[in-house]
């Protein structure tokens, strides 16, 4: 996809949009994703960023948002620290608006932060798929080794292990630990899975949610005793590259 002139970025680096399925700014994330990212300016959206969360409003908000029967739920975080739990089709149009107004702060790429499975969403210049990414990052790493993958919420551990056995041929399995739990809690949780995919035969462990930090992946490695990767540093160091690229395309 070729990158139109008004994605030059006059105040200076190249701009890499970032936008989340729940609320912006991702203040869990950037700890995490500006080291892998130097001389990258981060532009953050929210496909939620205009919606209410509090009292009678809110409950509306999340009665609308919600899953539809029998769909795989996706989670994710809001501006207050908090969660929700979300369906797919009324998140499009806003992620649609979210990656536009990323591209209209000069973002030369954007990456849906979001590990779920999204058809097409609008955009004028690169939009990269957390997925995707993550899946074939992980799949040129593991071989034909088992793998387990550790999901934010139990309902969808068997859609993950599904679509994750479509891309790596060794045996899948999945089971889920809510990263948006309070903190000792969401640890507990994440070790607690590790183990028992560890003990179920996995010899690498997937952490499949940007909400999983760099801590969590270190509690999830002593846990099982088996290397982990980390579904929001694989993304983000492949969509740096992406901008990257267009970055010295434009020098």
């Amino acid at each position: 996809m070729d990158v139109p002139d008004s994605a030059e970025n006059p105040l200076g680096p190249p701009a890499l949009g970032l936008v989340t399925i729940g609320q912006a700014p991702r203040t869990d994330l950037r700890p995490d994703a500006e080291p892998l990212l130097p001389g990258v300016r981060l532009v953050e959206h929210g496909a939620l960023d205009d919606d209410r969360f509090d009292g009678e409003a809110g409950q509306e908000t999340r009665r609308v948002l919600a899953p539809e029967p029998g769909e795989a739920p996706l989670v994710s975080r809001l501006r207050d620290g908090g969660s929700v739990v979300l369906g797919h089709a009324a998140l499009i149009p806003r992620m649609e608006e979210a990656v536009a107004r990323a591209e209209r702060d000069g973002a030369a790429a954007t990456l849906l932060l979001c590990t779920g499975r999204f058809p097409s969403v609008r955009a004028t210049r690169p939009l990269l798929f957390a997925e995707p990414l993550v899946q074939r990052a992980v799949a040129a790493v593991v071989g034909t080794d088992p793998v387990g993958i550790v999901c934010p919420h139990p309902d969808q551990a068997e859609d993950v292990a599904r679509r994750f056995s479509e891309v790596l041929p060794g045996r899948v399995l999945a089971a889920g630990a809510n990263p948006y739990a309070p903190r000792e809690r969401a640890l507990h949780e994440v070790a607690e899975a590790a183990r028992a995919l560890a003990d179920g035969g996995s010899a690498w462990l997937v952490l499949d949610c940007i909400g999983y930090t760099e801590e969590m992946r270190r509690t999830a490695a002593r846990a099982a005793d088996r290397p982990v990767l980390l579904a929001r540093a694989l993304a983000v160091r492949l969509a740096g590259e992406v901008v990257a690229a267009f970055g010295r395309q434009q020098a």
